[in-house]
This record gives C-alpha cells, sequence and structure tokens, in this order.
C-alpha cells in the first residue's frame, strides 16, 4: 500500500501545479475520488465533483455515473475538467477529450501515458492491470504515442498550456521499470 499511497501523493503535487486559478472541476472517470480530494488538500481553493460510468460503493467527492460518453452538465458549467488515466480506456479519445473541453472553461488536466520507449506497450498494459484489476474497468490498452497526442490536441481544437512528464510517481526499485517517462501530466485549453 505504501507504493499506492506515494502514486496519489505524487500524482496529486503534479496535478494540483496544473490548475492555474482557483474553481470548480468535473473529475471524469473519478472512480473512488482519491485523488481529487488529494488534490484538495494542496488546493482547497477547488471544488470538485465526479462522474464515472461505475459508481464505487464508497466516493470521496460528490460524483454521479453517467454513460461514458455525454457528460451531464451544460457547457461550461466547471472552470476545469479532470481526467486521470481515462483517455486510454476509452475507443474514442477525441470524443472524450471533445466533451471535456465543452463542459470547462478555463481547461482540461490531463494524466495519461506516453507510449514511448523498451518495452513501453507490455510495461503500460501490466500497470494498467494491476492498478484496475477488481474494479471491473474496461481495458482496451489504447496508448498514444507523443505524435499521437499532439494529433488529437490538433483535432480536438485545443492548445498544450503545460505539460510535465518527470513525475517520479514510484520509489526505487519500481520506479527504473514504471516511471521511464511514460506517464505525463498536461492542461490544455480551447
Amino acid at each position: 500500500m505504501t507504493v499506492m499511497n506515494r502514486r496519489v501523493h505524487r500524482l496529486s503535487v503534479a496535478l494540483s501545479d496544473m490548475f492555474d486559478s482557483s474553481g470548480s472541476v468535473i473529475d471524469v472517470g473519478c472512480g473512488d475520488g482519491t485523488v481529487a480530494l488529494s488534490i484538495q488538500s494542496f488546493r482547497p481553493d477547488l471544488q470538485f465533483h465526479g462522474v464515472d460510468v461505475f459508481m464505487r460503493p464508497n466516493v470521496a467527492i460528490p460524483a454521479k455515473v453517467y454513460d461514458g460518453t455525454n457528460i451531464p452538465y451544460e457547457d461550461n458549467a466547471f472552470d476545469y475538467a479532470m481526467v486521470v488515466d481515462v483517455l486510454h480506456h476509452t475507443d474514442d479519445a477525441a470524443a472524450v477529450l471533445s466533451e471535456c473541453l465543452r463542459v470547462a472553461k478555463r481547461g482540461v488536466i490531463i494524466k495519461d501515458h506516453v507510449l514511448q520507449g523498451l518495452a513501453a506497450e507490455k510495461t503500460l498494459r501490466f500497470m494498467d492491470w494491476i492498478g484496475n484489476r477488481g474494479h471491473d474497468v474496461r481495458l482496451p490498452y489504447n496508448y498514444l504515442t507523443s505524435d499521437e497526442w499532439s494529433r488529437l490536441f490538433h483535432d480536438t481544437n485545443c492548445e498544450l498550456a503545460q505539460r510535465r512528464s518527470r513525475l517520479k510517481l514510484y520509489p526505487a526499485p519500481f520506479s527504473w521499470l514504471f516511471d521511464r517517462q511514460l506517464h505525463f501530466v498536461a492542461r490544455v485549453c480551447k
């Protein structure tokens, strides 16, 4: 559990730096809300609400079920949208990102993976399986290369405002295998 606690802490620090102002945040694919709650400990000026295709028994933030396609809020209903390790679980990342951009006034905060380097796909598949087993999360393993991420941002008419890739989510020796610049956080804007 120590590795998971460190991951949530390090991830929350990196994500909290992506928000350039206070405001409301829709956490798309919020899971149990642990990451959002942890971010709030660093950024009490952010108010989180969540949506997910499955509602877990105990969610740390206000949340509701949605269909995975249409976020059930009006245009610009939130200051930000946040998608943490969600886009690689979709068949159409552009559609999900477009929905996030629709409901967010100031931008979308993304944490996901980059398919690059030796054995990257096998490593990412293993991490995805370990992290999601027992939660009935769909695992299509749709990881994108750096060029594909750039194309996705272009195709959804958003601009990369900020990006960070050295997250140091895991302690040694796990970091040697699981960090390797396979992760990034970013903020994109309309």
